[in-house]
Formats: C-alpha cells, sequence, structure tokens
C-alpha cells in the first residue's frame, strides 16, 4: 500500500468533517448527550457517585456508538455508489484497499476528535479531586478502539448497501449484537442450542466485555488483539465487496 496516497486521501475526508455543517452536528449532538448521561440525576451519575472519576463518562458510551457510529459510517460508501462517484474515486491511482483504510482512518480520527472534545470533563475530574490517570487514560483508549471496531462494521455494511438509511440499521443491528455477545440473558438463551465450546466462542466476541476490561484499566494483549484483528476482519470484507461490486 503507498502510504502517501492513504495519508492524502484520508486527510482529505477528514477535511471534509468540517466543510460540512453535519460534522459539526454530530459533535455537538455527541457531547451534549454524553455529557447529559453522565451527569443527569440517576443511580450512576457522575455526583451520585461522589468520587473523582470518568467511569460514569465512558460506561455510556458503547450506548452512544450504538447509534452515532452508524450515523457515520452510514455514508462511507453507500453515498459514493449511489451518486456514482466511487467509480471517480477508483479510476485514480489508488487501490480500493488504499481508499477503504483512508476513508476509515479519516472516520476513525474524527471520532477520536470527538471523544477528546470530553477534555473539559476530565479537567472538572482533575480540578475536584485525584483521579487514577492510568485509568482515565485506558477508558479513552478503549472507547477508541470499540469506535474502530463498529466503524470498521459500519464501512462494510455501506459497501453493502447504496442506502444509506439500510447502512445504518444493519450496522446498528451487527453492533447491538456483537454489544449483547457476552450478555448473561442471551448466553442462557443460546445455552440451550449451542455447545460449550461455541457458547464459549460467542462470549468472547462481545464488545462490551473487552471494552469494560480496558476501561476498568486492565489493557491486556488479548483485548488489544481483539480490536485489532476486529477491525482488520470487516476491512478487508469492505475491500471484497467493493472488488466484487467493481468486477460486476
Amino acid at each position: 500500500m503507498n502510504a502517501k496516497l492513504i495519508g492524502t486521501l484520508a486527510k482529505k475526508e477528514f477535511l471534509s468533517y468540517f466543510k460540512n455543517p453535519m460534522g459539526y452536528v454530530f459533535l455537538v449532538i455527541f457531547l451534549f448527550g454524553a455529557s447529559y448521561l453522565c451527569f443527569e440525576p440517576g443511580r450512576g451519575s457522575f455526583f451520585a457517585l461522589r468520587t473523582s472519576s470518568m467511569s460514569p463518562y465512558f460506561e455510556y458510551l458503547p450506548w452512544m456508538f450504538l447509534f452515532l457510529i452508524p450515523a457515520v459510517s452510514m455514508r462511507l460508501w453507500s453515498e459514493e455508489r449511489r451518486s456514482g462517484s466511487i467509480e471517480l474515486l477508483l479510476s485514480m491511482p489508488i487501490s480500493i484497499g488504499e481508499a477503504v483504510v483512508a476513508k476509515f482512518l479519516a472516520s476513525w480520527l474524527f471520532l477520536g476528535v470527538a471523544i477528546l472534545a470530553s477534555f473539559p470533563m476530565f479537567l472538572t475530574v482533575v480540578y475536584l479531586g485525584s483521579p487514577d490517570y492510568g485509568q482515565i487514560f485506558s477508558g479513552y483508549l478503549a472507547s477508541f478502539l470499540l469506535a474502530g471496531s463498529m466503524l470498521a462494521m459500519g464501512s462494510f455494511f455501506s459497501a453493502l448497501s447504496k442506502n444509506a438509511v439500510i447502512s445504518f440499521i444493519a450496522c446498528s443491528v451487527c453492533c447491538f449484537v456483537f454489544m449483547m455477545a457476552g450478555s448473561p440473558p442471551v448466553l442462557d438463551f443460546l445455552s440451550v442450542i449451542l455447545p460449550d465450546f461455541f457458547l464459549s466462542v460467542f462470549e468472547s466476541l462481545s464488545l462490551l466485555n473487552h471494552f469494560e476490561q480496558m476501561e476498568k484499566g486492565l489493557i491486556s494483549l488479548g483485548s488489544l488483539w481483539f480490536f485489532a484483528l476486529l477491525m482488520a476482519f470487516w476491512l478487508m470484507a469492505s475491500v471484497y465487496l467493493l472488488e466484487e461490486n467493481k468486477a460486476n
């Protein structure tokens, strides 16, 4: 792969988020929603816990991602295919694989900006007490990796359909399945029809389990590999799907 071409296209795609009002709308909705859930007067709110920690913020992020990341990813390829501009893009001296990686990196970086925009909350936590900086770092890292994994899924479903709404729904459903893979009610239900081996494999695919482990400060090599392989799998699936569409 040509790193220079990937970097040029990724930069162009990233800047396009800030040339479009929808990029700012996404950031506002994301920050407002995450802040409200974190500080709302519920049992798990920031003030109710009475601890200097960003755990309430990180605990709600996966559920925010479940709807907001498909909204970002649904136009990655579906809009290109619907308008026909994908033919112009692929006529450029760049391979499909390089285009997929560039678009993914641009969107992932945009999501990273959204996650890091919570920096004032971090300053508030530091001002109010002495937080565990290692746990906060691992929380941000877990959030960034989770966003990348869900975005890679969204890239595949965006390449699968020209209809952005269908891409959004399919990505949301897929992300929800991977999120709930380790949920006890789901495992209890599947234990009736699946052998123990397949049940264990299904549980190991839980995005939420790996995220929560890292969010608590337990950064394991297994979780890092899990997120990396998951992103690689869905991106390769996107490349394969686009190459098949191009051939046809």
